[in-house]
């Protein structure tokens, strides 16, 4: 790993991102951690020495405002991860259109604000990691789901067209596609290993951005050993 490693982790929040706050700064990196309100990381910004800024990313001057926070701890930007994600639930002919649009402009739209503001730095500094966290739903529309589904195929069909422009440049563009629930306090389950650890999410996506560039992975699915597909 190099010296001086930043990291930015949007959608901040308990469990994934949590893990992977820990991960980041247990490994070095400088951490920055955006949520639309940062009272609820006040634990994790003291565990991990990160520091929080107030987000909502699916506004274009939130997260302009977020980047020049970003570049003002320093040029350097080596890991951007979005994690933030809306959901509308129930059948499609009851959804409240509005509540539809708010879930995709999180969900989609907020990812292409953030990729762009980081793709801008890193095509800068010549390097650099985008990932982007995907769901069941990424590849698979299910019922009473369907804000969500239009929400992750979007934001998957962004992260391959980005990896297929930036790769090439020396950026690496991940998607994730999270295949079960992850576990939690408050989530649990009897049989071992059925939910995800967020902790092996975590390791996993570590393990993306240290992947050297000879072998790229796009796209990689993560999934219980119990779980069917």
């Amino acid at each position: 790993m190099a010296a001086g490693e930043r990291a930015l982790i949007v959608g901040a929040g308990p469990g994934l991102s949590a893990a992977l706050a820990r991960r980041c700064a247990a490994e070095g990196m400088d951490v920055v951690l955006a949520a639309r309100s940062t009272e609820k990381l006040a634990g994790l910004v003291a565990e991990t020495g990160a520091t929080a800024v107030a987000c909502d990313a699916s506004r274009a001057e939130d997260v302009a405002r977020l980047f020049a926070a970003v570049d003002a701890g320093s040029e350097r930007l080596d890991l951007v991860v979005y994690n933030a994600s809306g959901r509308a639930r129930g059948p499609v002919h009851e959804l409240d259109p509005a509540a539809v649009d708010n879930a995709i402009r999180v969900t989609a739209f907020g990812g292409f604000l953030v990729a762009q503001q980081a793709a801008l730095r890193m095509l800068k500094q010549g390097s650099g990691t985008i990932l982007f966290t995907g769901a069941s739903a990424s590849v698979k529309g299910y019922p009473r789901s369907s804000s969500f589904a239009m929400g992750k195929f979007a934001l998957r069909g962004l992260a391959q067209s980005m990896a297929r422009e930036l790769q090439p440049q020396n950026i690496h563009v991940g998607h994730i596609v999270i295949d079960g629930g992850i576990a939690s306090p408050q989530r649990t389950a009897n049989q071992p290993d059925s939910l995800l650890d967020p902790d092996a999410i975590a390791a996993t996506y570590l393990s993306l951005h240290r992947q050297p560039r000879s072998a790229w992975a796009w796209e990689i699915e993560l999934r219980p050993w119990v779980e069917n597909f």
